[in-house]
């Protein structure tokens, strides 16, 4: 009986994992296929990548992509740092619910979030028309009255949206570490300045980085979000993917989704790795 319940288990989760990864394997075949057919296998060929490395659009949708991804990722952690080591100073009875209100965006679905940004932009843009418009009559400035969705706004939306991941990485090892180091610096002659650049950071530095990757792999991977703050002007590679599916699709199609694919498949390798190293070598510090 457990013997049949073991296999059946087994062929169950080869079921799921057949399901889910089939169409993917069958993407990245097809974007070495000699041909442009979709279901005939031609030979293998390097064509496609090519062609992608050529293509001006998608080379200008990546190059958007990967500023976009880079900033976000870096400010996000800046700002998710701090607001980290701000929760954990805080009085348990305000951290929790405001903790809870840091974890609603990442359960929140994505158009909701993308749809109630862009209404938010929209009304600061209004906001922003009115005031300009008065400064301009009445001081002689010359500042624009008109704001668009574009590059920037995209970038705000993306530094939202990681911020919570952030700090969701630092805060683990906020309370595994020691509350008296910082304590026993300034007591050494240490600002607080200097015991937080030399003692706290280091301590954090491990969700520092693992919060810096999910927060880059996040923006890479982002569609909904940005396809409703990034205007008409803007896009990234997901958008540009979106709009080439919606014609006749392109092998390149297949190509530029593999290497998004094996981009983000990779940072998630790396993340894990080092979760796991982490949590090794706390096991062995462990008396």
């Amino acid at each position: 009986m457990k013997t049949s319940s073991s296999i059946f288990r087994r062929l169950s989760m080869a079921l799921v994992f057949l399901f889910l990864y089939a169409p993917i394997i069958v993407l990245v075949v097809f974007s070495f296929n000699a041909s442009n057919s979709r279901s005939v296998w031609a030979g293998f060929s390097l064509e496609w990548y090519q062609a992608l490395l050529q293509d001006d659009m998608i080379l200008s949708a990546l190059y958007t992509t990967l500023v976009v991804s880079v900033l976000a990722a870096v400010i996000a952690t800046i700002a998710g740092t701090f607001a980290a080591i701000g929760f954990y100073n805080m009085r348990r009875r305000w951290r929790t619910p405001l903790m809870t209100v840091n974890n609603i965006p990442m359960v929140n679905a994505d158009i909701v979030t993308g749809v109630s940004m862009c209404l938010f932009f929209v009304a600061a843009f209004g906001l922003w028309e009115q005031a300009a418009h008065w400064l301009n009559g009445s001081l002689g400035t010359s500042l624009p009255e008109k704001l668009y969705l574009g590059f920037g706004t995209m970038l705000v939306a993306h530094i939202t949206f990681n911020i919570p991941y952030v700090i969701l990485s630092i805060m683990p090892k906020l309370r595994q570490m020691d509350k008296n180091l910082v304590d026993a610096a300034q007591d050494l002659g240490c600002t607080w300045m200097q015991a937080f650049w030399k003692v706290v950071v280091p301590e954090i530095k491990p969700g520092i980085v693992n919060g810096l990757l999910i927060a880059f792999t996040m923006s890479v991977d982002d569609f909904v979000i940005s396809y409703f703050t990034a205007g008409s002007s803007t896009s990234n590679l997901a958008m540009r993917i979106y709009a080439m599916t919606k014609k006749r699709i392109s092998p390149e199609v297949n190509a530029v989704s593999t290497l998004l694919f094996v981009t983000v498949l990779v940072l998630l390798v790396i993340i894990n790795v080092r979760e796991a190293r982490q949590e090794k070598a706390a096991k062995q510090l462990r008396p």
